[in-house]
């Protein structure tokens, strides 16, 4: 006949196998039930896993006698052979949100400075529950329901999320072992505590008996949901031609609009995880409406890191940058010279006058009688106009009618005189108000 903690023992070896074999695990250890029965499996139900274990265990110093917790989770570490590295707060911390950051800071410090594979934490099935339960009362969607992942990269397992805490208590009293009663977990000012203590216990008793189950099979058909989606999100993303730019990603506006909302919004997501930025539900519905109904030339931003716009037929998505650095160049004279322009953070060479001019991408020569010094180059500023030869045009026009999305405008440098009249925009116009002369009178300049 096998014993419950026997057969405990091999279900825990099969979850531990799924993050591989023959590790540096460290094992956060609060010293409570939870992490002292975690511990016990790994360093004697998984001996044969070829895994080398080291304990680690914060002070969150919420109590008085979170010191003593160290001290005999320092104890238990000696007596089971088991290396431990301790953390402590610098000060107090006074809530679940502060406590969790700071444990999580110290042990991925842990992590590193033990170049270990993997961190395991105790989490279980009825933490599980109520993290379900807690997301689903503040309206979460359906990734947020897929609650706590059995591994999140790069190095984070939860080998008991699929044993219950009534399991694990079980097997703590079958070997005999003891731990620490942490008296803030009965404190219900705490939201996880009066979901734990009161909320789903009531939920169980009065509304639905299996509700911890029912919770954990949401979470099971939302990650089962998640994972089809991420399926498909390869074969929607391919007929929006996805391109790299500057500052994110741009894709095909009419490609985009064609999806359903729903779909539009998941592939925004998508788009948006791929520069950095997590969208909310609020900054997603506003994308959707944002590609529908905007007209080019326009952008929102969204929360502090995300800007949408439309750039003709695309549909840009980028992260919000700096202000790039912009440096006019000044040519004082017609004398023989070189220097630098800078627009949108990025240099352009520049050479005038000698020889250095021909080695540029884009060249011109101007009759230096019709010049009015200085002459600048510059990026485009609003009400730039150039004389053509069907009457003069707005350069934000004539930018538009070329097609250069708004993004490169700022990008594309602009040669005026003293007047402020546009002379020049390399690779693209010269201004028909200036001729070129004889050779011998000519001004010749080079840019990029």
């Amino acid at each position: 006949m096998t014993h419950p903690q026997g057969a405990l023992s091999a279900r825990f070896r099969d979850s531990l196998s799924r993050f591989g074999t023959g590790k540096r695990v460290l094992v956060a250890v609060s010293g409570g039930l939870d992490s002292t029965v975690l511990l016990h499996l790994s360093r004697f139900a998984a001996r044969d896993s070829g895994n080398e274990w080291i304990a680690a265990h914060f002070d969150h110093r919420m109590r008085v006698s979170s010191a003593a917790d160290a001290r005999w989770v320092s104890g238990l570490c000696r007596a089971w052979d088991v290396p431990l590295v301790v953390g402590r707060a610098d000060t107090s911390l006074t809530s679940e949100e502060e406590a969790r950051a700071s444990r999580y800071d110290f042990l991925a410090s842990q992590v590193r400075r033990n170049a270990a594979d993997l961190l395991v934490t105790g989490h279980h099935g009825d933490d599980q529950a109520e993290t379900v339960l807690f997301r689903l009362l503040r309206g979460t969607g359906s990734k947020g329901l897929g609650g706590i992942p059995a591994f999140r990269p790069p190095g984070i397992g939860r080998p008991l999320l699929d044993f219950w805490r009534a399991e694990l208590l079980e097997y703590a009293q079958a070997v005999r072992l003891t731990w620490r009663d942490d008296p803030t977990n009965r404190n219900s000012a705490y939201a996880r505590n009066a979901l734990r203590n009161g909320i789903l216990p009531d939920i169980e008793r009065l509304v639905a008996p299996g509700a911890r189950r029912a919770l954990v099979r949401l979470a099971d058909a939302a990650n089962e949901e998640e994972a089809a989606w991420e399926s498909m999100m390869p074969g929607l993303l391919r007929p929006l031609d996805v391109r790299e730019v500057e500052s994110g990603v741009s894709v095909a506006r009419a490609a985009l609009i064609a999806l359903h909302p729903a779909v539009r919004a998941r592939v925004i997501r998508a788009l948006s995880a791929r520069v950095g930025v997590s969208l909310d539900r609020t900054g997603t519905r506003l994308a959707v409406e944002f590609t529908d109904s905007g007209s080019s030339g326009r952008a929102i931003q969204l929360g502090a890191a995300l800007l949408v716009g439309l750039e003709l037929d695309r549909c840009v998505l980028g992260r919000t940058m700096p202000i790039a650095e912009e440096r006019a160049l000044a040519i004082q004279d017609p004398g023989p010279g070189s220097g630098t322009v800078v627009l949108a953070g990025s240099p352009i060479p520049v050479a005038w006058g000698g020889a250095d001019w021909e080695r540029r991408q884009a060249s011109e020569a101007f009759e230096l009688a019709a010049l009015r010094f200085p002459l600048t180059v510059r990026s485009r500023r609003p009400g730039d106009r150039i004389r053509l030869p069907g009457g003069t045009k707005k350069v934000k026009k004539f930018m538009l009618e070329r097609r250069i999305p708004p993004s490169e405008r700022r990008c594309v440098p602009l040669v005026v005189d003293a007047e402020g009249r546009v002379l020049w925009i390399p690779g693209l116009a010269r201004a028909e108000s200036v001729g070129l002369g004889e050779a011998q009178n000519r001004l010749r300049i080079g840019i990029g």
